[in-house]
């Protein structure tokens, strides 16, 4: 029977991806994919290590000459995150993802792919799966879970299950760059306490919708000050406050690490009031088209009639601290770094809104490479929340990775890459968060970088691995491992 894969080099690794994306593996439902991957491993008789958290190793003996070299942690994340398109009726934790190739891009139909971090996995499995003969030092891959919802597979991991001082982390999505630090980061969950009240009975009830934005990483693509849907949805709001106007529920955005792609609002207008809002909502539409036009060209403001009419909306004060409060919080990049060009240094993403009981539930993310700019930022958000009466709950913040340009992986892996690439390799930290930050700070003396194919739009439905860097990035990888097994 073909294969979408079928073809693709290397072999190995597109078969075991492909493999990998028949299995359901959302954030905190891993279970199925550690299944499969303590299965593989037995089946081939290699010793197995896992903590209580879930985390795996996989130990493979060194071959070819290398059995006796250092070993080498080969790390992924198996979780991936579960966005989709409105029209997809995809189940995430029972269906496989549908595969498709297109201007030699891999693909999935209407939802992620999970090639963040997938490929990393699949690189993983074959490099256990490579013959005795090859040159290979003794690897761990050790297989994290939970990466995607705030590191907590790396949080807890237990440093007895890895030996090895020298990390080769697979989640890096841009072939030609090798990573040396990352943003630390944390979230800020915020629950403003709302009331109701009983819905005029001659008030028609509309959705008010901003769709088709772009979305994507809330680390790796907030730079390019990509559209925002609840933060275009609450503007919208904003400017229906002085017509007779009343919302009744709002929600957007998903995951706290992407950027929100959607946001709905249901309200209930006066007859005599429609034909304005309907104009105020165009202008809107047109306003927000000509700021970010050329980043969001498929944006689409959509107002539109409902058959039912809600019998309650929320009071008056509930509406206005809830658009006051999404109004105030902040969004994008808050300040680049005085000494990387053009670093991320702090960031927040307004990520979500949505009723949850009784109250309206808010989350933030917040990012920076510098630990008190980020609990500043934190502050910050903390302060605007409770101004507008709500309480605040935020996550302990995970740490970043700090470059070290001294590393002797980084040497190795630079003078390899720069054969490879015929010139230097971009050698960078970014604006998202790796678990190395994490390792590191729980392994003393661990030696590491990130690299990996080229991957563009991760957590959202345009993610697409280019499938010709995936040829290069194996090479590279095998590379480094036959140097390596000479130490």
């Amino acid at each position: 029977m073909s294969s979408i894969i079928d073809g693709l080099k290397p072999e190995l690794v597109w078969k075991h991806f492909e493999d990998i994306t028949k299995i359901p593996r959302p954030s905190k439902h891993e279970e199925r994919i550690l299944e499969y991957l303590k299965n593989f491993a037995n089946s081939r008789s290699f010793e197995m290590r896992e903590d209580s958290t879930g985390n795996i190793v996989v130990l493979r003996p060194g071959s070819g000459g290398g059995e006796n070299a250092p070993i080498v942690i080969i790390q992924s994340h198996v979780d991936m995150v579960c966005e989709k398109n409105r029209d997809s009726d995809h189940d995430f934790m029972k269906d496989p993802l549908q595969l498709y190739i297109e201007d030699g891009w891999l693909k999935a139909e209407g939802t992620t792919l999970g090639a963040d971090n997938g490929i990393g996995v699949a690189a993983a499995m074959a490099l256990l799966d490579m013959p005795d003969t090859v040159e290979l030092p003794p690897l761990e891959c050790l297989f994290t879970v939970d990466e995607e919802t705030g590191l907590t597979g790396a949080f807890a991991l237990s440093g007895e299950i890895i030996k090895g001082r020298t990390m080769l982390n697979l989640d890096t999505e841009d072939w030609g760059e090798i990573c040396i630090g990352c943003a630390g980061g944390g979230d800020s969950s915020i629950y403003l306490p709302i009331g109701y009240k009983k819905a005029p009975s001659d008030f028609l009830s509309f959705q008010l919708s901003v769709e088709g934005l772009r979305g994507g990483h809330s680390g790796v693509d907030i730079h390019e000050e990509r559209g925002n849907a609840v933060v275009f949805l609450s503007s919208i709001l904003s400017a229906l406050q002085s017509i007779d106007c009343r919302l009744v529920s709002i929600q957007g955005g998903d995951k706290h690490n992407a950027i929100p792609r959607e946001a709905f609002a249901t309200i209930l207008i006066s007859p005599e009031a429609v034909s304005e809002v309907q104009t105020i909502v165009s202008n809107r539409e047109k306003s927000l088209q000509k700021e970010f036009g050329s980043m969001e060209k498929n944006m689409k403001v959509i107002l539109s009639g409902l058959e039912d009419s809600p019998d309650e909306n929320l009071t008056e004060e509930s509406q206005s601290r809830i658009i006051g409060l999404l109004r105030t919080l902040p969004h994008g990049v808050l300040k680049y770094s005085h000494d990387v060009e053009d670093l991320v240094e702090t960031s927040n993403n307004l990520a979500s809104v949505k009723i949850n009981g009784g109250k309206i539930n808010v989350i933030c993310s917040t990012r920076s490479s510098i630990a008190d700019a980020l609990e500043s930022q934190r502050e910050r958000i903390a302060i605007m929340s409770n101004a507008y009466g709500a309480e605040i709950e935020q996550d302990e913040a995970y740490p970043g990775w700090a470059p070290n340009v001294n590393s002797p992986i980084l040497e190795t892996t630079t003078k390899i890459y720069s054969e490879i690439l015929n010139g230097k390799p971009n050698i960078c930290a970014i604006h998202a968060g790796l678990e190395c930050g994490v390792i590191g700070e729980k392994v003393d003396g661990m030696d590491m970088i990130s690299f990996g194919p080229t991957i563009k739009g991760p957590h959202s439905p345009d993610e697409r691995v280019e499938i010709s860097s995936v040829d290069k990035f194996w090479d590279l990888l095998l590379k480094i491992l036959k140097e390596l097994s000479k130490k």
